[in-house]
């Protein structure tokens, strides 16, 4: 089967996080959202690497079945603690007990990302990791961080882009947009090696 020309297809971002949309939107591409509904649990056993690029594909699938002419992507993102693998917190409580727990110490966040074909069902699939020192910090601080920026639905209480960035003394990575949760320069070459127009068009679609 002839692969289609990737140029005619929908770009779609299976996804509700703004985060990740405002990511997308900085490509200049016209993109569409779609939020999956997946349950995100981790297997017995698995390893962060491997649940962000399940979990990744899993909401690119779920998104290509109401789509049926698109280019899907799919991301997910966790953190990697001392007590071991975190995702957003559910509340205010296991928010200090994220930021308590990384005081001083480096973590690793992994990124999983997929680009679905929708029509023949192929895929591209990466894990991108990042690493982060965090200064050292007390619960006075975690309190006003928390209060500013109600970090509930970032990964391990992280909000980089905003006022997080006061908990941070050093990362190490190659993209600093998996940082937030889409990282891009792989997102490109993904889309590069589909032909798609990356500079092919200047208007953004609103999810």
């Amino acid at each position: 089967m002839k692969k289609p020309d990737s140029t005619l297809q929908k770009l779609i971002l299976a996804s509700s996080s703004v985060y990740r949309r405002q990511l997308l939107a900085k490509l200049g591409v016209e993109f569409e959202c779609d939020a999956p509904s997946i349950d995100e649990s981790a297997l017995p056993g698995e390893l962060a690497q491997d649940l962000v690029l399940r979990l990744a594909l899993q909401k690119a699938q779920t998104v290509a079945k109401r789509h049926s002419f698109g280019l899907i992507i799919g991301s997910d993102q966790l953190a990697v603690h001392p007590s071991g693998i975190v995702g957003k917190p559910e509340n205010h409580q296991q928010a200090i007990h994220q930021l308590l727990e990384v005081s001083g110490l480096k973590i690793s966040l992994y990124t999983g990302l997929v680009l679905l074909d929708s029509i023949t069902g192929e895929y591209q699939q990466a894990v991108i990791p990042f690493d982060i020192q965090f200064r050292k910090f007390d619960q006075t601080i975690i309190e006003a961080y928390l209060k500013l920026e109600k970090p509930y639905d970032c990964a391990g209480s992280l909000k980089a882009e905003g006022l997080g960035i006061w908990l941070i003394e050093k990362f190490e990575g190659n993209d600093p947009n998996a940082l937030t949760g889409l990282p891009l320069v792989q997102l490109i070459s993904m889309l590069t090696n589909w032909n798609y127009p990356i500079f092919g068009s200047n208007n953004y679609k609103n999810c």
